[in-house]
């Protein structure tokens, strides 16, 4: 019977509770066992053992748990027991054993226990082993021992006795095979005991206790580790029905540092202040967090003070060099923190405060003045170990907050320096910008030499769009322009012009762009020749282009190129020769095209400059795609990532979108979980405008059936609008509306899309095609139920609107975005539009209309063999349809098991669904003997099957395996499959058939 109960999921420890389920069913078939179950407080201890107590109830096994509490040096001897004992005398079942056992009422009466003497004691844990004995042959125990750090000595002392002699002595096997004597056999119990390992100081009691358990070869120890971070995201979410900000997530999985409690406290305390994250310890677990803090002698806590101004991390001679205590008492206060588990030793001779928390706490509980001065010593400490690049920042830091203005000034130019040479841009951006908030706050007099704001700003900018945050640069290069004004040097406003320019591209603000472009090419000549102009013409050159100015873009580059090959500005040769790929005609789908490409990388390579590298490397890898060479995309997209991780611009534009199709290449050739799983990795990495990366884990995530999808697809649409986050988001919810059959959602959503996606030239973009044909999809749907119900004039209106979507999808096709032909990719969805439209035409009378049917899915089968697993599959069922009304059934059966296997190996339960429906309405499932047929199932599936061989539910299985309904039924669904069997039913006769599941001997008392 658990005693704690919880609103949310479990989430996560999948690998401890089924260690702990184990452990409790070798204690149902006779094998007493005891877990000691350690972690920090609030580490997830609690909803652990209630999780495992919950499975141990549900199959049969009583659960009583008891109690310690912190009572000091006036504990109450064997409460935990005597709770125990308390709950088990209110259950009938074992009345009869309780009346038999005098222990009961010693432990009931005055809680003494009678226990005065020593022979008194053993009568007592000679009887409470007795009692749990006898108890064990009525019902299968589970014994639950919650916060043993707090546990008496008297209650010490029994679980001692009870677990090295009293009822864990089953007959045990030892590594050699002999059996180890012991007491009776087929003792039905198990003991679970919980203990913080973060309270257990040098001096705790409870140590020599663990350490003498820990060597019985019938008691382990499982520790608690912190939760993974994917893991806290997902209880973070589960807490409230409403979407949880990516940033609030975020930002609360980074203080959490995997401790549940932590992030349950820290997202209320975030909830009451909405929207943003909260940025101080919510009161209530600063109150936790200060109670081991309190506990310490004065010295020490003076040192911890001083510790937590300098951050988590401290170095020994700059704590000892700032707290100013001698060396022995700064030894022993940092030895006294470090036995109660407050600090953390590290190799490096430095200290870390053993959670962020802790540190977050003690720093604010320092009195204003306390903060000031010791802020001060720090940057005083610094400044005397000289101007050095690591400890710039720190510096800079110490001296803001002891309001040395300008040193902090100074010290923040010198850390952006370093994060710069160190290819950090999210640090450099961060030093720059607390640089320029402090410039007007120093003295002229007092600035340092050779800056100036104008400079900082294009620099912070430039900082700023490579780590991702596109926006920010936008809004700088702006400041930069509003400072510069129109008398300063031509040269210097051309600059600030062509950034904005280049700024303005990346959030898709293209006529913006062109005007700039064009004002920075008008503010310099081109001769006498310069870096600026040539710069400035290949900007323009990239903004003429997006606007359709092809003829002048084209003559500017060729002018520029030939500048920048007079200068040998190589890198500026780069850019403007992949302008000229698509300028020329050589489409970097074509090997001409990405040989002028792979040109430019290395002239870009040989320059140094890896923002124009990887525009070359993107270019390659799309050309590819493009080209239907996904091998090729796949070993471009490789060497772009490795590139742009050396160069610290894995958050720039161009590698985000190289991100994406890197899950894109993983999504379109099948390899599902390893999209799921980058997608996983890679999230916290991923600048906000560059979140659409994800989109690939969400396709898979919505062809699997969840629609949870959904809610995070039209998340992408929110904030300032993103080009590429909104066509990721378009293709998911038109998909979506044709999973759920809704013909006017995926028309408006289609529409929506279509138009927000359209650029100020007004051009068409290719996914259009893609667009359309989902959309046809769903039109189809109508088309058929209409025809079904007898709604012809239905029918007649979705067809229209059919053959209108058809037609624009042939002529983006056959036009394109930039007049280029469609690569393979494109076609495949012609000719899925062209099927979907096929398909709303036919009609099931009409001889003509079916064979075309037949033929244009034929053609899109065929076409999806480039390379996309999950298209093709959904085309196979199309054809396998259409082949069924053609009365072709051989070639409908052949089709529909391809589908089918596909769907089963993806997981894709929604399309094995309909592709399950269509075998048993066509009768279209395999003749030949089921053990011929009868595949190897994964271990896995295997779990599930005998789960399901047991009655159990979708839900319930889930629950048994610690997974999520959902996935139980994609389980499910992969066996019937692999089976051949048309239900849940049929597969167990199956698998009892063919010896796939064994009934089980039932357990002994």
């Amino acid at each position: 019977m658990p005693t704690t109960s919880f609103t949310t999921p479990f989430i996560g420890r999948e690998d401890e509770l089924a260690r702990l389920t184990r452990v409790l069913d070798r204690a149902r078939a006779g094998e007493a066992r005891a877990v000691l179950v350690a972690g920090d407080a609030g580490v997830g201890k609690t909803r652990l053992l209630a999780e495992a107590a919950g499975h141990a109830a549900e199959a049969g096994t009583t659960v009583v748990t008891g109690h310690c509490v912190d009572l000091g040096d006036v504990g109450l001897p064997y409460l935990p027991f005597t709770e125990i004992v308390g709950v088990l005398a209110d259950d009938e079942r074992f009345s009869a054993a309780l009346a038999s056992h005098p222990v009961v009422d010693r432990l009931l009466g005055d809680g003494s226990g009678g226990a005065g003497d020593a022979g008194g004691r053993l009568q007592l844990f000679e009887g409470m082993a007795s009692l749990l004995t006898d108890l064990a042959e009525t019902a299968p125990l589970l014994l639950v021992l919650e916060d043993l750090h707090w546990a008496d000595q008297s209650s010490r002392d029994l679980l001692r006795f009870l677990l090295s002699r009293g009822i864990l002595q089953s007959r045990v096997r030892s590594r050699g095979g002999d059996a180890v004597a012991g007491g009776a056999p087929g003792q039905r119990l198990a003991v679970f005991a919980s203990y913080r390992a973060d309270d257990l100081h040098r001096r705790h009691p409870l140590r020599p206790l663990l350490a003498e358990l820990v060597r019985l070869p019938v008691v382990e120890r499982l520790e608690l580790r912190p939760m993974p971070d994917g893991e806290v995201a997902r209880l973070v979410r589960a807490q409230q029905a409403a979407p949880v900000p990516d940033a609030t997530v975020r930002r609360i999985v980074e203080r959490a540092e995997g401790n549940a409690f932590y992030a349950e406290e820290l997202l209320a305390a975030t909830s009451e202040t909405m929207p943003g994250a909260a940025s101080a310890v919510p009161s209530g677990l600063a109150d936790v967090l200060l109670i081991r803090f309190e506990q310490l002698a004065a010295t020490a806590q003076q040192v911890l003070r001083t510790a937590a101004v300098a951050g988590r991390r401290v170095e020994h001679d700059l704590l000892r060099d700032t707290v100013q205590l001698p060396e022995e008492e700064l030894e022993s206060a940092l030895r006294e923190a470090v036995g109660r588990q407050l600090l953390v030793p590290g190799d490096d001779d430095t200290y870390s405060f053993r959670h962020a928390l802790i540190r977050e706490a003690v720093y604010a509980d320092l009195l204003p003045g306390e903060r000031v001065r010791l802020h001060r010593a720090f940057a005083g400490v610094l400044a005397g170990r000289g101007h050095r690049a690591e400890s710039a920042a720190e510096r800079a830091h110490h001296s803001r907050e002891s309001h040395d203005l300008a040193d902090a000034l100074a010290a923040s130019l010198e850390a952006a320096d370093h994060a710069g040479s160190v290819r950090a841009p999210a640090e450099e951006l961060r030093h720059l910008e607390a640089a320029l908030d402090l410039w007007s706050a120093v003295p002229h007099d007092a600035r340092p030499d050779g800056f100036d704001t104008v400079t900082l700003t294009l620099r912070a900018s430039a900082a700023a769009a490579h780590a991702g945050e596109t926006h920010r640069a936008v809004s700088l290069t702006r400041s930069a322009l509003a400072r510069v004004g129109d008398d300063e040097d031509s040269e210097l406003a051309a600059r600030v012009r062509y950034t904005l320019a280049g700024n303005l591209m990346r959030i898709d603000n293209l006529a913006a762009a062109f005007t700039y472009s064009n004002e920075a090419l008008a503010m310099i000549p081109a001769d006498p020749p310069s870096r600026t102009w040539v710069w400035a013409a290949a900007t323009h050159v990239m903004a003429a282009t997006y606007m359709g100015e092809d003829e002048a873009a084209h003559r500017v580059a060729r002018k520029a190129l030939r500048i920048a090959e007079e200068l040998d500005v190589s890198d500026a040769q780069a850019d403007l020769l992949i302008s000229l790929v698509s300028l020329e005609g050589r489409s970097r789908r074509t090997p001409e095209g990405r040989a002028r490409l792979r040109e430019a990388r290395e002239l870009a390579r040989r320059a140094g400059n890896a923002s124009v590298e990887m525009r070359a490397l993107f270019n390659l890898s799309i050309g590819s795609h493009e080209s239907g060479d996904l091998d090729e995309c796949l070993t471009w997209l490789t060497e772009g990532l490795e590139r742009a991780g050396r160069a610290g611009l894995l958050s720039s534009p161009y590698p985000v979108e190289m991100r994406y199709l890197r899950s894109l290449m993983l999504y379109t050739l099948g390899q599902w979980d390893e999209c799921l799983r980058a997608a996983e990795t890679e999230l916290d990495g991923l600048p906000t405008a560059g979140r659409y990366a994800i989109g690939p884990a969400l396709s898979v995530a919505l062809a699997r059936g969840d629609q949870h999808a959904v809610e995070r697809a039209r998340a992408l649409l929110d904030g300032p609008f993103d080009w590429m986050a909104t066509l990721v988001a378009g293709l998911l919810l038109t998909d979506a509306a044709v999973q759920r059959h809704d013909a006017e959602e995926a028309l408006e959503q289609f529409r929506t899309t279509l138009t927000a996606l359209i650029d100020d030239a007004g051009t068409t973009p290719h996914v259009a095609v893609r667009l359309a044909a989902l959309a046809l999809t769903a039109i189809g749907d109508a088309v058929v139920e209409s025809r079904r119900t007898g709604d012809e004039e239905g029918a007649d209106r979705w067809t229209e609107t059919g053959t209108e979507l058809v037609e624009l999808a042939r002529i983006t096709a056959n036009k394109g975005e930039d007049d280029t032909p469609q690569g393979p990719e494109g076609l495949a969805w012609l000719a899925r539009a062209e099927a979907e439209w096929a398909r709303a035409c036919a009609r099931p009378d009409g001889e003509p209309g079916v064979e075309l049917s037949v033929g244009a899915w034929e053609k899109a089968v065929a076409a999806f063999g480039y390379g996309d697993v999950y298209e093709q599959a959904r085309c196979q069922l199309r054809l396998a349809e259409a082949l069924l009304v053609a009365e072709r059934r051989d070639e409908a059966a052949t089709h529909a098991r391809a589908a089918r296997d596909t769907a089963v190996r993806l997981g894709a339960v929604p399309l094995l669904d309909e592709v399950e429906r269509l075998i048993r309405r066509g009768r279209l499932a395999e003749t030949s003997s089921t053990a011929d047929r009868v595949p190897l199932l994964t271990a896995r599936e295997n779990d599930v099957l005998l789960l399901l061989s047991r009655g159990r539910t979708n839900r319930q299985i889930g629950e048994e395996l610690f997974i999520s309904g959902k996935t139980a039924s994609v389980h499910v669904s992969n066996i019937l499959a692999k089976l051949g069997a048309a239900s849940r039913t049929e597969a167990v006769a199956i698998a009892y058939r063919e010896g796939l599941v064994e009934p089980e001997p039932s357990a002994s008392g």
